[in-house]
């Protein structure tokens, strides 16, 4: 089991000066990331990357979406599109909307 001394030997440290506005760079490997910042106590922050998922997609990671997501995705490779005459689909559109 590492001890604190071990643990605080392999986190990387760095110095870093807040600009006049209120911005620090975090280096280019996280250019474009979006990330949580947390304020532990007044002057401790914590960093961490994050993925948001904004409220409307939601639904799209839970379970029976991704089950439907794969099932549908299956059929598509199962199933080629095939070449279709769009002039013979309006007529036929067009055909049922008479009927109804």
């Amino acid at each position: 089991m590492a001890t604190d001394a071990t643990h605080l030997s392999t986190q990387k440290v760095s110095v870093k000066v807040v600009g006049l506005n209120g911005q620090i760079s975090l280096g280019k490997e996280f250019a474009g990331r979006q990330v949580l910042i947390e304020e532990q106590e007044p002057g401790v922050w914590l960093i961490r990357t994050a993925r948001v998922i904004p409220d409307n997609e939601v639904w799209l990671h839970q379970p029976q979406a991704s089950k439907d997501l794969k099932h549908a995705l299956s059929w598509a490779n199962q199933h080629p599109p095939l070449e279709s005459d769009p002039t013979k689909v309006i007529k036929k559109l067009e055909n049922a909307q008479k009927s109804k």
